[in-house]
């Protein structure tokens, strides 16, 4: 095979990437802990349309089941809460920002449904946390939904190798999607998201995040544990859901403990994340 390609060149100008979107810059800015930030922000989602369709279907979704149609952003933040609506709003913001048309070969509505169950997965294990341990809510959800957005980095920058770099993925769904791109790429999806993140001034924490959920025992990611190690536990438990990223590997009982998770419960919280995910998938 061809030495890996040379994405580094394409991102030594980071003007070749778009700027944080405008809507999710006002977002970051939100506090929503007042209830002026919490009306802005109300606001700012009703006056777009792509942002608000995709939280009332959310609602909608078997995800938070209720019996009855939720037609009004007010009902579905009352349902999903806050938070949740501001995550969800702002990983959105910034996925569609990095959308091409045509998208190629990434699948974008896999890649979304893939980032928003590993956001809630997350969000489960969290609970089973000492509460002294868990990450704050809205970095559990920005870490999640956003932790794969290299993949759009790369096909932004480089369609036509994201594309060769997605159809041997779907040729050979055994492989790993990391060794294909140590052989494909010089820049792995952590680190083109890593990029981005930086780019986009977004909180350290998350920029730690997006460069190492594959590689939780780096050294270089024990400033926001557990918040990589909750990713990475996450999308192991949620192989290859909604987009072809393989990621193989047994858990092992260090794994739950590191997050302060008693082992024996594992099997409850893989039940209670694998209905999650078959819910996701109705997620459009």
């Amino acid at each position: 095979m061809n030495s890996p390609a040379n994405l580094r060149q394409a991102l030594s100008h980071l003007g070749t990437l778009p700027a944080i979107p405008n809507i999710a810059r006002e977002i970051l800015s939100l506090k929503i802990t007042t209830d002026e930030g919490e009306r802005a922000l109300i606001e700012l989602i009703r006056k777009d349309p792509a942002i608000l369709s995709r939280i009332i279907g959310l609602a909608n979704s078997p995800l938070f089941g209720t019996g009855r149609k939720i037609l009004t952003l007010h009902d579905a933040a009352a349902l999903l809460g806050i938070k949740r609506v501001k995550m969800v709003a702002l990983g959105f913001s910034m996925m569609t920002s990095l959308v091409r048309k045509p998208p190629g070969l990434l699948d974008i509505r896999g890649l979304w449904q893939h980032s928003l169950a590993v956001g809630m997965a997350m969000d489960t294990l969290a609970r089973f946390m000492p509460n002294g341990h868990r990450p704050p809510d809205d970095e559990i959800y920005l870490a999640g939904l956003l932790h794969d957005i290299g993949f759009l980095v790369l096909a932004h920058i480089d369609p036509g190798l994201s594309d060769q770099f997605h159809a041997i993925l779907a040729a050979e769904p055994e492989r790993p999607a990391g060794e294909v791109e140590a052989e494909m790429l010089d820049l792995s999806h952590g680190e083109l998201g890593a990029e981005l993140g930086r780019h986009w001034t977004l909180p350290e924490s998350i920029v730690t995040v997006l460069k190492y959920h594959h590689a939780p025992d780096d050294h270089r990611a024990s400033a926001v544990q557990p918040l990589v190690a909750m990713v990475n536990l996450a999308e192991k438990l949620l192989p290859a859901f909604g987009i072809a990223e393989p990621v193989f590997g047994d858990i092992a009982d260090k794994e739950w403990q590191s997050l302060g998770i008693d082992p024996l419960k594992s099997d409850e919280i893989k039940a209670r994340i694998q209905e999650h995910t078959g819910e996701a998938g109705a997620v459009t």
